[in-house]
């Protein structure tokens, strides 16, 4: 149940077409969770300022049940900012990124929950 959702104050037309999918390859790979359960979100657009600029800037939040921890988040953010800045041009010196590990019980789907279906 991966989700990644990416806040920025690029424009919508600075987000090419092919970037939601090629992100969430990026992002499942690096969760080792299967591209079914993967969801990306980009908001562009968004009235956005980091470090008192207006330059373009990314706030990012990563919610997964489990795959998270001191270890794997480097991975990740590695991961994710790496992606960010070749295909966006935003530097992983302008973006935030937070990690959200969630309890089963927590994450609904299929009208139940995580915890329900998968134990």
């Amino acid at each position: 149940m991966p989700f990644l959702r990416i806040e920025t104050n690029l424009p919508k037309e600075k987000i090419p077409p092919n970037f939601l999918k090629e992100m969430t390859v990026v992002f499942a790979k690096t969760l080792g969770k299967p591209e079914s359960y993967t969801a990306v979100g980009v908001q562009p657009g968004m009235m956005l300022i980091f470090a008192g600029t207006d330059e373009p800037c990314a706030q990012i939040t990563v919610t997964s049940i489990g795959c998270l921890g001191v270890a794997e988040n480097k991975t990740h953010s590695k991961a994710i900012s790496d992606k960010i800045f070749s295909d966006l041009g935003i530097s992983p010196s302008r973006m935030y990124i937070v990690f959200n590990d969630v309890p089963s019980s927590q994450v609904g789907f299929k009208g139940t929950t995580f915890h329900e279906l998968m134990g």
